[in-house]
């Protein structure tokens, strides 16, 4: 439905005056004419804001506000206030009220303090169904850290826990950002070895003279340098979970000692002659198409096979786009605390533009843009202003909307009329006529019955 916005006014024409000018702003305005009439209808409407005249009749706006707060403590109250009474205006905000305006205003002024008291009741019901979603999975993430509820990601993570107990070897695919380690972490805490070693290596960042020590270990005197025995992560590993990050990035000679390990669960340590033993479990992750590095030669067709025997593809954040919102509450709230910054939340605005942004480097970066946010902005909201240039400027140029296979029908069409409302800059009446269908089918598509 559309925001709710209680008038409250003994003066019957400015009343009726401002009325207009909000059904015009397409906000849902009720009129009474006394502070008990106000109490009535809130008594039985939702409101969001209420915008009351401070001096009245029988029951001043200052009572109001405070009756307002008993009743419906999130509304939002502003005071319409005289020249000669601001002191009271300010004592009615130490009340509890949002904002005054003083008599007489310009339309602009008006219509600006009352979008700000609306947006800021957005953002809490928005927070509110953000907690409620936590809430749905016991209050937590889902599992391990993830966070998410989009059908991409629940047929990922069912797969994850149907793989989880076993012993067999998982390769983890996606695009760069997506989240390969966590999901990495989750398998080998949904495991039977969850008690025991979770160890990472990245071979793409070592280079190839020490990946082979890394993984294996070396024996005192394989190489310059080595003045001692090194355990290798296979051995710290035993027991537990190894997962390989950038698998595809591993030398041919290292590919090969891999395989071994896979088969047998043999290797050597580099420069030595005992065969050791590990009883580990690999989870391997890469965003190259492996299959076509083995067709190129650059990969063991037989390494390949090894590792693929639960192949898991992780969606990118363009095909979990409802998940946004999820993910940037998140780390709105662990950045704030962890730079003792009191921010609330995001502003709508802010958040529909990190929703319709395509996230090229995914969730790593909604992670950077929201920590950058959250490090330089001096608001107690992130606003559109605190977003990288780059993210404002596809929101705002967008011609043509993109989707991934696969995305929910409701979702597509969720996002097809967001798309047209910035174009028709929030005439919904305009962006019906574009679309062909009904206004109130926008607010039903858009604020779905619960």
């Amino acid at each position: 439905m559309n925001p709710t916005l209680l008038v409250v006014d003994d003066d019957a024409a400015n009343l009726a005056s401002l009325v207009k000018i909000f059904e015009r702003l397409n906000l849902r305005a009720l009129p009474a004419t006394s502070g008990e009439e106000a109490l009535d209808r809130l008594r039985v409407t939702p409101v969001d804001v209420v915008l009351t005249d401070l001096m009245m009749p029988r029951m001043s706006g200052i009572d109001l506000l405070k009756n307002v707060k008993a009743i419906a403590p999130d509304t939002e109250v502003i005071m319409m206030t005289a020249y000669g009474t601001i002191e009271r205006a300010v004592e009615a905000m130490r009340e509890g009220a949002y904002d005054f305006v003083t008599k007489p205003f310009r339309r602009a002024q008006i219509e600006r303090v009352i979008t700000r008291a609306m947006e800021k009741q957005t953002l809490l019901a928005e927070n509110r169904a953000l907690k409620a979603q936590l809430a749905a999975h016991g209050g937590r993430p889902v599992g391990h850290g993830i966070i998410g509820n989009a059908p991409a990601l629940r047929r990922v993570l069912e797969t994850a826990r149907q793989a989880a107990p076993s012993s067999a070897t998982v390769l983890l695919m996606g695009e760069s950002g997506t989240g390969k380690e966590l999901f990495a972490r989750a398998l080998h805490g949904w495991s039977t070895r969850a008690e025991a070693p979770f160890v990472a290596v990245n071979c793409g960042a070592l280079p190839d003279t020490i990946i082979e020590a890394e993984l294996f270990g070396a024996e005192r005197g394989a190489y310059t340098g080595a003045h001692s025995n090194r355990e290798g992560r296979f051995s710290r590993a035993n027991g537990g979970t190894l997962f390989l990050d950038e698998v595809g990035e591993l030398a041919p000679h290292v590919q090969v000692k891999l395989l071994r390990v896979l088969q047998s669960g043999e290797y050597e340590r580099l420069g030595g002659g005992q065969t050791l033993h590990t009883d580990c479990r690999l989870i391997a992750a890469t965003n190259l198409d492996l299959a076509q590095a083995v067709k190129n030669g650059d990969f063991r067709e037989d390494l390949y096979y090894r590792l693929n025997v639960i192949p898991i593809t992780l969606p990118p954040l363009r095909a979990r786009s409802g998940d946004v919102p999820l993910l940037a509450d998140h780390f709105v709230r662990a950045y704030a605390e962890k730079n003792a910054k009191p921010i609330a939340g995001l502003s709508a605005k802010a958040l529909e533009r990190l929703v319709d942004y395509s996230w090229p480097g995914n969730v790593r970066e909604l992670e950077n843009t929201i920590e950058r946010a959250v490090v330089l902005s001096r608001n107690p909201v992130l606003d559109v202003d605190d977003l990288p240039e780059n993210i404002i400027g596809e929101a705002r140029d967008a011609q043509v909307l993109t989707l991934p296979m696969g995305t929910p029908l409701e979702e597509i069409e969720r996002r097809v009329i967001r798309e047209t409302l910035r174009f028709t800059s929030g005439d919904k009446r305009r962006a019906a006529q574009l679309l062909g269908i009904a206004t109130r089918t926008i607010y039903r598509k858009l604020d779905p019955p619960e």
